[in-house]
């Protein structure tokens, strides 16, 4: 997959600096592909299935020129464990050998609006460093901004008030991040409000550059980059809406503003297969976010239910050099998330070739 708003897609990291940044682009917003139809009866709440463009076919593996291979370095994100207490999830995935979490600020999980944030994360950093836990900041919590309504407001939010309180969440993940020495805080663009008709494509993407702006600020002066999600069914599901992003704000350099590349989105939505998408990504790639998907239906779902072919996948990963975590992104299977990261390290590590984890 090439950027699709500004020519051939670069090949390696920028020379520039780590912080450093171009020019404001102008290039119109590329088309992506509509959000249709609803998950089966019975499986929970409706989620957007994406109309699935037809794929590529997949490149042969190769590394990239100039950059050393390395090994996955896997995690599984707290957004699957609340059923557990954060002490117990923390254990739970040392005890099983895991490298690193995901850790989606929550009420249950370092909640970011309860009092004393400062001191809990500080012992929270502290527990992360004695464990060998290295971590990733997630924001995807469902309601920790409002009670009734999932993932509200968004950076999209009709009330300006409302995307003031997502940015506001945001600016205090990129603390959260820092105080940890995360790796990466991660968000997503969230679903276009019904305000705004299909007619016009210029309103939500004006509101998430307006919206994201002082984060990406904040995320400059703390040095952790931001890793921008695309997630089907939002205004920016897929790889060309976040190359789109990045143009709208100035074209910020890859160790600013980045993505979290869910792999089960790939195999969801995208036109390239999943491990040509993780070759396409890496210039931006801060997270990697891992789990199985079936096309165009997107549910995630534990490894071998669905329809990836995970090996080729890691190959790709180790193949661009890429050192953050990968980590497992299981969010609907709580009620089963210690066996779940048991199973899933298990798999993992058989893909690469490495030993299975035994049950602490």
């Amino acid at each position: 997959m090439t950027d699709p708003t500004a020519g051939p897609r670069a090949t390696e990291p920028p020379t520039t600096g780590l912080f450093a940044a171009g020019s404001r682009a102008t290039e119109p917003r590329p088309t992506a592909a509509p959000p249709a139809g609803q998950r089966p009866a019975g499986q929970g709440p409706a989620e957007p299935r994406p109309t699935a463009a037809p794929r590529a076919r997949q490149r042969p593996a190769e590394p990239r020129p100039g950059v050393r291979a390395t090994t996955p370095r896997f995690g599984y994100g707290t957004n699957g464990l609340t059923d557990l207490r954060l002490e117990d999830a923390l254990v739970l995935l040392a005890d099983l050998g895991y490298d690193g979490v995901g850790l989606t600020l929550d009420h249950m999980h370092l909640d970011p609006l309860a009092p004393d944030l400062a001191a809990r994360t500080s012992r929270v950093a502290r527990r992360l460093g004695d464990l060998g836990l290295d971590v990733t900041v997630e924001t995807g919590a469902r309601y920790v901004l409002d009670a009734r309504r999932k993932h509200g407001p968004s950076l999209l939010d009709p009330d300006p008030e409302g995307r003031d309180a997502r940015t506001r969440l945001l600016l205090r993940a990129v603390q959260v991040a820092a105080d940890l020495g995360a790796h990466a805080v991660h968000c997503f663009s969230g679903i276009t409000p019904h305000d705004i008709p299909p007619s016009d494509t210029t309103t939500a993407w004006k509101r998430l550059e307006e919206a994201l702006t002082p984060v990406l600020d904040a995320a400059a002066t703390a040095r952790v980059p931001l890793a921008v999600e695309p997630e089907p069914g939002h205004l920016l599901a897929t790889l060309a809406d976040f190359h789109h992003l990045r143009r709208l704000l100035g074209d910020p350099a890859p160790g600013l503003l980045g993505l979290t590349l869910d792999i089960g989105h790939c195999q969801c939505l995208e036109p390239a297969a999943p491990a040509d998408c993780v070759r396409d990504a890496a210039p931006w790639l801060h997270h990697v976010q891992i789990e199985d998907m079936r096309r165009g239906v997107h549910e995630h779902l534990p490894f071998g239910d669905g329809e990836i072919d995970f090996p080729p996948v890691l190959q790709a990963l180790a193949a661009t050099g890429y050192q953050g975590l990968t980590v497992v992104e299981l969010p609907r299977h709580s009620h089963a998330g210690p066996e779940l990261a048991r199973r899933s390290i298990d798999f993992l590590r058989r893909q690469t070739g490495g030993k299975g984890a035994t049950t602490p």
